[in-house]
């Protein structure tokens, strides 16, 4: 099983950025998806989560309305849009699937003038 993210970089307050997540070793259609994240000093916190078949997502309250779960199962990827980014988004971002225990490596997102 393995969880490869990207999509990762600088960006500007206000800004957007789209986090992809790719999987491999699994029955990727069968089983849900989370995207968590950890800033410096800070816990691992659940950002968003995404069903097998897409059709039920939940988010954290501090990113409702301004960042999107969704995947593809034909491409065996998930992604978060984020858009309207804050300072306070900055953080490592992760991609993971409970069923196998299993963490992307992750991928850093700075927001910041």
């Amino acid at each position: 099983v393995q969880l490869v993210e990207s999509g990762g970089g600088l960006v500007q307050p206000g800004g957007s950025l789209r986090l992809s997540c790719a999987a491999a070793g699994f029955i990727f259609s069968g089983y849900g998806m989370s995207w968590y994240r950890q800033a410096p000093g800070k816990e691992r916190e659940l950002v968003a989560g995404i069903n097998g078949s897409g059709r039920s997502t939940n988010y954290a309250d501090s990113v409702k309305g301004r960042f999107t779960i969704s995947r593809d199962n034909a491409k065996r990827t998930v992604y978060l849009q984020m858009n309207s980014l804050k300072p306070e988004d900055t953080a490592v971002y992760f991609c993971y699937t409970s069923r196998y225990d299993t963490w992307g490596q992750g991928t850093q997102v700075t927001v910041s003038t």
